[in-house]
């Protein structure tokens, strides 16, 4: 009986386990069907919250009159907030606050909102209050709160984010402001025909990763070594598309802060007079403020140049001519320009216009006579028809991969229709074809050959030949307001179907006010701001130009107006930047003087930075007892304010300044004699090659400004030309290590030469004092320049006896004064002031 008793308790409590069971596994079933309701009602709220936020912007935005009833009474419904503590609504009606003030409305003229615990079929009423906050004046944000940063960088252009990146390598608070979706938005559009004439050479021979920058024109400067465009394009000449692909993919791998979309329209500047220096102002389409301490421009050229005469207003522009040569066929087109965009112009439609002439005030400018790649960049005729006579040679279509813009100056020359002239533009007038009868002089208005109506003749003409008064500057003359008396030899005497304006681009002075306007430069005819030496613009501190809008410095010069050029200067300006406001010295490398000679040597043949802004930055040595210190790339012009850009001091032992330098007759660059073999020519040199400066002390600015022309240092006290070199290695033994190392003995007063350990040995036995090669590297058994900290480092270390308990200097080894002798053997280029 009892075990029947505890197995009906065990089967009772099974029964009731398996009950309970499921119970609970109802109740789950049940809450998962409650959360499945519930997340659907959620879903549906956030829905009709999605719909009245944008009903609610749709009202904000309304400009057009009073609110329909129905829209009123939706927004009353949307509008009724059950909250016993604060009973205030609101509506926004053509931009005012319309609002009904309960018990507890106070005389604010914000919204007042007390979020208490509120459930969530209140969410919509809660994304309509937020959007109509949003929409409410003094309670926008955006219109009304002012953003502060250190650094503000105008434009996200290559410049903008190379300035970007040092200042994020730096952790400092910036931000870079760009007015379209994307970086690099000017080369979404330019150049028109979408080839770019920047050089991307992958192949150099070399894995030096400064020396191949010699020859990427693209590429910015990062600590990234596969960041390159080369990621983008393989190509010579890079296809303008990939320019803004690579410039997205620099910003974005290196998570630089860049805002797009900010459309700044005004610039101001205030605490002009403040002691800790002015701010600038910036305020963009919505009503933001940026405030910033230092203003960064790299803006760029974008607003296109142009020249006012008679009739200008019937020239079409660069920016908008079309870009099918199609619609060109059989037309006779004027080009106002002789730059690259004119002749890249006119290679487009040479093969369908009837003749394409090209006029401006000078003559072509070619790039490879005057070594500045702002002229005119062409691929020569000669190896072009070498290459079409090479039948293994493979071609399709045109050159995909060269910069050819030349093809109109063989026609030019060869008497083939084409051909460019020079003239005054302000003193021309383009007249519409046509006389008093209404009937048109010259061609008909159609396009020959074509069946579509032409665009009407338009002729060239001198201003002054005109009868009837310009002084409006007026199109509404026609040919017969032409005099009689004219040269009927005149070369472009013909009617023209089509005049297009390629005159470049100018920076944009109109978001500037008074009060932060960089001042025009006489540079390039006023298209580029006026700035210092150290790119800072003249009469407006802590405001500096960035990229090719600071082309004013070396304008025609050399590359400080191309990326290849302006990676280097932007470089320039962050180091300024940081000694000024930051106390961080420009970067320095010690060394000893019997190391100076390689260093240079290593510079000449891998530095990128010299190499392209050359005759504009330069590397520094300052002097020191028995060592030196090394500054790379400084601004040459900048040279007498040294000390106060770098925090470095010049001592009485002088400077030496590393310059690469064209020869001053360099225009002949194909004809016999171009260039010099000989080391003892050296100061010949007509190509690129290394100039050595020194001086005994720095130069003052007056020095500067009256230094010889041509030079871009004043006369030094002592200067080395290394021979140029066809193959740009400076490292031959006799005409260059050699003559080097005798002008820095010279200019050291000490022996810079090499020694084995037996003569150091002899020389410690004879000589008081030992070449400085001997003291290092034989007695001090060290490559290390000999300081206090190395001392009590060996001293600590057992190595060196307690007894000795001071460090003292080294004294120079002197030099006798040997290259003074007559007989004496002279390095290259050496100049002695008596």
């Amino acid at each position: 009986m009892e075990d029947d008793r505890r197995l009906l308790v065990q089967m009772e409590d099974q029964r009731r386990e398996v009950d309970l069971l499921r119970l609970q596994d109802g109740q789950r079933r049940d809450e998962a069907a409650r959360r499945v309701e519930n997340d659907r009602r959620y879903a549906q709220e956030l829905l009709e919250a999605e719909e009245g936020k944008q009903r609610s912007e749709e009202w904000c935005n309304r400009k057009d009159g009073p609110l329909t009833r129905e829209e009123l009474e939706t927004r009353r419904q949307y509008a009724q907030v059950e909250d016993k503590q604060n009973d205030e609504s609101t509506c926004c009606q053509r931009g005012r606050t319309v609002r009904r003030r309960g018990k507890n409305s106070g005389a604010s003229d914000t919204l007042r909102c007390q979020l208490v615990s509120m459930p969530s079929s209140h969410l919509p009423i809660l994304y309509l209050l937020v959007a109509w906050v949003h929409c409410l004046p003094g309670n926008n944000h955006s219109a009304n709160s002012t953003l502060h940063h250190d650094y503000c960088v105008l434009g996200a252009g290559p410049a903008g984010l190379q300035m970007g990146y040092f200042l994020s390598k730096s952790q400092r608070d910036y931000i870079i402001l760009e007015r379209n979706s994307g970086p690099g938005s000017f080369f979404n559009i330019y150049p028109r025909h979408r080839k770019l004439i920047s050089i991307n050479k992958i192949y150099t021979g070399r894995r030096n990763r400064e020396f191949n920058l010699r020859h990427d024109w693209n590429s910015l400067l990062s600590d990234r070594p596969d960041l390159l465009l080369q990621r983008i394009s393989t190509q010579m000449y890079p296809e303008a598309d990939a320019l803004p692909r690579y410039l997205s993919l620099y910003a974005r791998e290196l998570g630089l802060k860049v805002q797009y979309g900010v459309d700044i329209g005004r610039v101001s500047a205030s605490n002009l007079r403040a002691p800790g220096g002015r701010s600038y102002t910036l305020i963009d389409q919505k009503g933001t403020e940026y405030s910033c301490r230092v203003l960064l421009v790299s803006t760029g050229l974008w607003v296109p140049q142009q020249v006012h005469f008679v009739g200008s207003d019937l020239v079409e522009g660069y920016e908008t001519a079309p870009v099918d040569p199609e619609q060109y066929r059989n037309q006779a087109v004027l080009i106002l320009g002789k730059g690259n965009s004119a002749f890249e112009t006119a290679q487009n439609i040479l093969g369908r216009a009837s003749s394409v002439h090209l006029y401006s005030r000078n003559p072509v400018r070619l790039a490879w006579q005057t070594h500045y790649v702002g002229d005119l960049r062409m691929f020569s005729p000669p190896v072009q028809m070498a290459v079409l006579r090479d039948r293994r040679v493979k071609m399709s279509g045109s050159w995909p991969d060269m910069a050819v813009n030349n093809e109109v100056l063989d026609t030019y020359q060869l008497k083939s229709l084409d051909g460019l002239a020079e003239g005054s533009l302000e003193e021309i007038a383009i007249v519409k074809g046509g006389g008093a009868d209404g009937k048109r002089r010259g061609r008909t208005g159609k396009g020959r050959g074509t069946g579509k109506e032409g665009r009407g003749q338009l002729y060239l003409t001198l201003a002054e030949l005109l009868d009837t008064p310009t002084g409006n500057k007026t199109s509404d003359v026609t040919t017969a307001s032409i005099s009689s008396h004219h040269n009927d030899n005149f070369p472009l005497r013909q009617p023209y179907d089509r005049v297009i304006r390629c005159l470049g681009f100018r920076f944009n002075f109109s978001i500037f006010d008074s009060s932060a306007r960089p001042s025009p430069s006489a540079e390039a005819r006023g298209r580029l701001p006026r700035v210092t030496a150290w790119y800072e613009g003249q009469g407006t501190p802590g405001l500096f130009v960035l990229g090719t809008a600071a082309h004013s410095r070396d304008y025609r010069s050399s590359a400080g107006g191309f990326i290849h050029g302006f990676r280097y200067t932007v470089r320039a300006v962050h180091r300024v930047l940081e000694q000024r406001y930051h106390g961080i010295a420009w970067p320095s490398i010690l060394l000893s003087t019997n190391q100076l000679s390689s260093w240079l040597l290593r510079r000449v043949n891998e530095a990128s930075g010299p190499y392209q802004m050359f005759g504009v930055l330069g590397d520094i040595v300052l002097l020191r007892d028995s060592h030196c210190e090394y500054l790379e790339e400084f601004p040459l012009q900048a040279l007498p304010k040294l000390t106060t850009l770098t925090g470095h001091q010049v001592t009485e032992q002088g400077l030496l300044v590393l310059v690469m330098e064209y020869g001053l007759n360099h225009t002949d660059t194909l004809g016999l004699g171009r260039s010099q073999t000989e080391w003892t020519q050296g100061w010949r040199s007509r190509f690129l090659h290394p100039v050595l400066y020194f001086y005994s002390m720095l130069p003052s600015e007056r020095d500067m400004r009256h230094r010889p022309a041509g030079w871009p240092l004043p006369r030094p006290k002592a200067i080395h030309h290394i021979i140029e070199d066809f193959l740009t290695k400076w490292d031959a033994p006799i005409s260059h290590i050699q003559p080097l190392r005798r002008f820095l003995e010279h200019c050291l007063q000490t022996d810079l030469r090499a020694f084995y350990a037996e003569s150091c040995f002899r020389f410690s036995l004879t000589n008081r004092r030992l070449p400085p090669f001997c003291y290092q590297g034989y007695l001090r058994k060290q490559g290390l320049i000999g300081n206090s900290q190395l001392w009590q480092h060996a001293r600590e270390a057992g190595l060196m006896p307690a007894s000795h308990n001071s460090w003292t200097a080294p004294e120079n080894t002197p030099l006798p004064n040997r290259m003074n002798h007559p007989r004496a053997s002279m390095a290259s280029g050496i100049n002695l002031d008596p």
